[in-house]
């Protein structure tokens, strides 16, 4: 089976949909682009590195987003955010079954600055219009550029995240992380120490990935179509937002003494902490199930 974390954006797309369901909403014949790339003579793409449309998921209908890590490592414009933007709006007019954002962004994008954080922001407050609609939206993130900065935030304002070993989520990426911090602080060079940091294995143990799957586009497919099967109606009360950052608290001070992820899942009862990196994702479900935090 093909591999999430080797294709295109709109190679994961197409396979993840029902065969031949996907209409695409402003691909790249309507020369949609930014026009702060061109102002500053930078490559340009003519869908400014995101797909977004309609499709069919196992015969239910659902609009979905693929951002391109190959374009500029699918970070966030102007013109990028106001197409995610739009495609949560048409939900909330639409009512599919769900949303689907297939992540691949190293944030937002310097070039625009300005442009690019309030872009981000719409999209956060769009995502939470779409899920108070009672419209799901799911994450799944497997890409090379991994999950980060404002579209690592907009990720855990959605209702679930799938994620592969391969897949990364977190604020500050390794490499920002090192330049603000200095290598001794965390060696963005260290692919072991940044996987156990901000990898699938960690982030689902953690409680913030709902499912790890295997590295294929069939795996991130089957987890979606479970995930529609077990909608729920979201609390976005302010007692469930606080109940959720009383749980961030507590889950700081338990592990507030802890160096290294490797100390983090000794700490869950976990015996073998070293082995898990080594493992496959099925050996890995084995041993720790039950043991999130």
């Amino acid at each position: 089976m093909s591999s999430y974390y080797e294709a295109s954006a709109r190679e994961r797309l197409l396979g993840l949909l029902d065969s031949g369901s996907f209409h695409e909403i402003l691909p790249p014949s309507a020369r949609v682009a930014s026009p702060h790339l061109r102002q500053l003579d930078t490559p340009a793409a003519f869908d400014d590195g995101i797909i977004v449309g309609k499709g069919m998921l196992d015969g239910q209908p659902v609009l979905a987003a693929a951002q391109e890590g190959g374009f500029m490592g699918g970070a966030v414009g102007e013109v990028h955010g106001a197409k995610l933007t739009g495609l949560l709006e048409r939900a909330q007019d639409e009512k599919p079954a769900a949303v689907l954002l297939l992540v691949e962004s190293g944030g937002v994008r310097l070039h625009e600055a300005n442009a690019g954080l309030i872009a981000v922001s719409e999209i956060m407050r769009a995502i939470l219009a779409t899920r108070a609609a009672g419209i799901p939206v799911f994450v799944l993130d497997g890409g090379q550029f991994g999950c980060f900065g404002g579209m690592g935030i907009a990720s855990r304002l959605c209702d679930s995240i799938v994620m592969s070993e391969e897949g990364r989520l977190g604020l500050s990426g390794p490499e920002v992380i090192e330049t603000t911090m200095g290598v001794e602080e965390f060696d963005s060079r260290d692919r072991a120490l940044v996987w156990r940091t901000v990898g699938g294995k960690h982030r689902y143990l953690l409680g913030e990935a709902a499912e790890i799957v295997p590295d294929t586009i069939g795996a991130f497919r089957e987890a979606a179509i479970a995930l529609l099967g077990q909608q729920k109606t979201p609390d976005l009360s302010l007692a469930a937002m606080e109940a959720e950052q009383q749980w961030l608290g507590q889950r700081l001070e338990r592990f507030s003494a802890c160096p290294d992820a490797l100390d983090i899942w000794a700490s869950l009862g976990i015996e073998n902490p070293r082995g898990l990196p080594l493992l496959e994702i099925p050996a890995f479900l084995a041993i720790v199930k039950n043991r999130r935090a």
